[in-house]
C-alpha cells in the first residue's frame, strides 16, 4: 500500500539535508509532516547546525501536534521527538514513520506504526526514478558521522544495482 504521508523525525531529517536530498520526501509522499518536538530540536535548539537552516526554509512542512493520550505511553521509551513522531504516525491514516534510531524503530514497530529510515528513502528515491545513484550520498554519510550500518549500506546497494564490492 502507497503511504499518503511520513512523518519525520530529526536525525534523517538533518541527513538529508545534509545531501541535499529534501525534496526527495516532498516527491515521494503527498504530505510530510513534523511534530513540534521534531521542529523545535532542528530549528531552534539545532539553529546554526547542518540542516537547521535548509529544514526551516521548507514551506511544505507540515507541523502537527500528536494526540496526548497517544503520545504518553511513547514518552517514557524514547525522547520527545521520536515519541511524537511515532504518536502522529499511529494517528495520521496511511503515515509512516521516517526513524533511523534503532531503539525508536523497534518501539514504532511494537506499537504497528510502518516506519523506513534515511537509506530506506534514499532506496526509494533510486527506484523512483528521482536520484541516478545512492552510493556517493550514502558514503557522504558515513564520513559526517551518520551512522549507517556497512552491512545495511552493502544489502541497498546490492538491491538498486550499485554495489561494487567497496563502500570506499
Amino acid at each position: 500500500m502507497t503511504k499518503t504521508a511520513i512523518v519525520a523525525d530529526s536525525g534523517p531529517l538533518i541527513a538529508l539535508a545534509l545531501i541535499e536530498q529534501l525534496d526527495v520526501l516532498r516527491q515521494l509522499y503527498p504530505r510530510v509532516l513534523l511534530p513540534p518536538a521534531v521542529w523545535h530540536e532542528v530549528t531552534v535548539k539545532g539553529m546554526g547546525m547542518p540542516g537547521a537552516q535548509a529544514i526551516r526554509q521548507l514551506s511544505w512542512l507540515e507541523i502537527i501536534k500528536p494526540e496526548p493520550q497517544v503520545l504518553q505511553p511513547l514518552s517514557i521509551l524514547v525522547d520527545p521527538g521520536e515519541a511524537e513522531a511515532i504518536a502522529l504516525a499511529q494517528t495520521v491514516t496511511g503515515s509512516i514513520v521516517l526513524l533511523d534510531d534503532s531503539q525508536a524503530r523497534r518501539v514504532a514497530e511494537r506499537f504497528n506504526v510502518p516506519r523506513i529510515g534515511t537509506v530506506g528513502i534514499l532506496r526509494r528515491a533510486k527506484k523512483a526514478g528521482l536520484l541516478t545513484a545512492i552510493k556517493p550520498y550514502i558514503l557522504y554519510l558515513q564520513a559526517n558521522n551518520i551512522y549507517i550500518s556497512d552491512k545495511l549500506a552493502e544489502a541497498v546497494l546490492r538491491d538498486v544495482g550499485e554495489w561494487d564490492g567497496d563502500l570506499h
